[in-house]
């Protein structure tokens, strides 16, 4: 190719062994499409996101101040649904079966929480330990029962629980004494309790396991060289260096015990003792799918959540400081 003949091209147009070549892609059109590109692997995620998240929390909130209000007056009245306002906030807010069922997951909590809590750090500082036989083993079988769902494991803990199938029921007959009652104040909680314990040791087990397990052993070496004794590495060195797991499992126990609700509803046809509207999730059924109440239950389900949120900012918050070294 002459001279005159590659001065002919058109701009951006490279010649190649005399083979005309497409001019290369603008710079600022690759640009672009290098930033489409995270949008493309994210899209999906950012879709169910919203479908599954974002739609049922705006539908909710939209509900909540929708309710049944009287048009007309008189015999001429009729019930037609509308904009309310605040009116169903007003009623969750003075509804005192709701409020009580705060109070009962108060006691249920003050129970489960410290309870699994300690027997999961202590339950990952005996499989830590050096020398530790049939770890394997101990771990599977420690976190086994969390696979079991939470309605099966209320059922089987129900019929121990029953003075008429208990084997502790029947061992104290046999020496003597009445059936116990498993399921009647106060003990009920900590039925309910035991229920939790059996079920979410294993998962928070596991939590503080996997971070005992990567802490550098070059600090238990150094703690032994210094004299220090497995109990004193466990308390002084282990437990401060997990705090973080700690507060996270706390954190996840808390959310679980304000969403209480297989245990109890799985157990309220075996007694008296349980109502329908026992904490505030069975309270929120019996307004969505009982009373027809779509309005009131899902005000309750947004108190409820916004809640929720605020013991898990205000528990953050207080351990974050002096666990994980910061401001918020």
């Amino acid at each position: 190719m002459t001279t005159d003949q590659a001065t002919a091209l058109p701009p951006g147009t490279r010649s190649v062994g005399g083979a005309r070549r497409d001019p290369a892609p603008p710079r600022r059109a690759r640009r672009a499409r290098r930033r489409l590109v995270p949008w493309f692997f994210v899209a999906p995620a950012v879709a169910f996101f919203v479908a599954f998240l974002l739609v049922p929390i705006g539908y909710a909130l939209y509900l909540s101040f929708r309710g049944l209000r009287v048009e007309g007056s008189g015999a001429y009245g009729r019930r037609v649904e509308g904009f309310i306002g605040l009116d169903n906030y007003t009623a969750v807010f003075t509804d005192a079966e709701f409020l009580a069922g705060f109070g009962r997951l108060l006691g249920y909590g003050l129970i489960a929480v410290p309870c699994v809590l300690g027997l999961a750090l202590l339950f990952a500082l005996l499989l830590d330990t050096p020398r530790v036989r049939f770890a394997g083993f101990a771990r599977t079988a420690i976190f086994l029962p969390y696979a079991v769902p939470g309605v099966i494991a209320s059922l089987l803990w129900g019929f121990l629980y029953l003075p008429s199938t208990s084997p502790v029921s029947h061992l104290a007959r046999e020496l003597g004494g009445g059936p116990l009652d498993m399921l009647s104040y106060p003990t009920l909680y900590f039925s309910l309790a035991n229920i939790a314990l059996w079920s979410g040791v294993g998962f928070n087990m596991i939590i503080i396991y996997t971070s005992l397990r990567s802490i550098p052993s070059e600090i238990y070496e150094a703690a032994r060289i210094d004299g220090a004794s497995e109990r004193t590495i466990a308390l002084r060195i282990k437990v401060p260096l997990v705090a973080p797991a700690l507060v996270l499992t706390g954190l996840f126990s808390i959310i679980g015990t304000i969403q209480l609700y297989s245990e109890p509803a799985t157990l309220r046809p075996i007694t008296t003792t349980i109502s329908s509207t026992w904490v505030p999730l069975m309270k929120i059924y019996q307004e969505a799918f009982m009373n027809d109440n779509l309005g009131g239950a899902a005000a309750a389900s947004v108190v409820l959540a916004v809640g929720t949120l605020l013991v898990s900012l205000v528990v953050l918050r207080f351990f974050q400081r002096r666990t994980f070294g910061g401001d918020a």
